[in-house]
């Protein structure tokens, strides 16, 4: 919560770590000392804080406390294997794998209840909250599709299509006004879809409207896409722009990443997205030539936007 707060959440990690793994520390900045120690009997895979919760996630449950001194246990969730810390927390949701793999858990923090929404058939690879809290987006291990939720009712809102082939899905991020998703994978490819699209839909469906009135999509096969009876591909919504970055040594572009379980707090990750605004993009690297990498959304001929590479710089000095 840095930057809310003085508050950071420190799990040990990496090859010589300085903490136990199974023990997470909050990090009292200002006084530079631990306010918090909590100890679980496994390795500590991902931790998401807001200014009410401490949730912790473990391979196969996730664990929510108050944010006190000492923190009380407010519920703990089964889950499927989660060796990647999925979670997502904001001051009224909580999202994370269900009992099933491909399932979402959704749980309403004032009311406790609990959905599930069955996201994908094979197991989640990526989850992230809109800004305000309203949608949710996922990707699973398949990596061709990232589908796009409601948090109040749940219902699916659409799909956007990343590409044809399998790909691991790094990175999902909304930008600050929650009209563009930016998403990265192992194809070294950074892609940006619009969401506008689904969500006038969505609100068209309880308020119908004139047909005249509907927007353009981005079909990438144009024509095509309106022919029945052709493969859904060439009517899925793609990306209106990507680029190109770079994922560090550790990894080419194509070549089969599997990360090992607890990578995401025992290494650093590839292709983490920031947004600055809608217009700028971070992209974060790791590997020996870890670097973070700036991308702007520019508009060019005739209204058509693409994204480019508007600079970089190295944070790492070796392997």
């Amino acid at each position: 919560m840095l930057g809310q707060s003085n508050y950071l959440a420190i799990v040990g990690g990496g090859k010589n770590p300085k903490f136990p793994q199974n023990k997470l520390i909050i990090w009292d900045d200002a006084k530079q000392k631990a306010a918090i120690t909590l100890e679980f009997r496994t390795s500590v895979l991902g931790v998401r804080l807001s200014k009410s919760k401490i949730v912790v996630v473990l391979l196969n449950s996730v664990h929510v406390f108050a944010f006190s001194n000492p923190p009380q246990k407010q519920s703990v969730f089964e889950t499927s294997d989660n060796p990647l810390g999925l979670a997502c927390l904001d001051q009224k949701v909580l999202a994370f794998p269900g009992r099933s793999p491909g399932q979402v858990q959704m749980i309403e923090l004032e009311t406790g209840n609990i959905s599930i929404i069955p996201a994908h058939s094979t197991p989640l690879r990526a989850m992230a909250l809109s800004p305000d809290g309203k949608l949710l987006a996922t990707a699973s291990e398949a990596g061709t599709l990232i589908r796009i939720f409601a948090t109040g009712n749940c219902t699916k809102m659409g799909e956007l299509r990343r590409g044809v082939d399998h790909a691991v899905i790094f990175s999902v991020c909304f930008s600050p006004s929650n009209n563009l998703l930016a998403v990265t994978s192992d194809k070294s490819t950074l892609h940006i879809f619009d969401l506008s699209h689904q969500q006038h839909v969505t609100r068209r469906s309880q308020s119908p409207a004139p047909a005249s009135e509907e927007p353009a999509t981005s079909h990438k096969w144009g024509f095509l896409g309106r022919i029945p009876l052709l493969p859904r591909v060439f009517s899925d919504e793609y990306s209106f722009a990507n680029a190109h970055f770079e994922m560090g040594g550790e990894a080419t572009p194509g070549s089969p990443y599997v990360p090992p379980i607890g990578s995401s707090i025992g290494r650093p990750q590839k292709g983490l997205i920031g947004w600055c605004d809608d217009q700028t993009v971070l992209v974060i690297g790791s590997g020996r030539d870890g670097r973070w990498e700036k991308f702007v959304i520019r508009e060019g001929e005739e209204g058509k936007r693409y994204c480019v590479r508007d600079g970089w710089k190295r944070y790492l000095g070796g392997a």
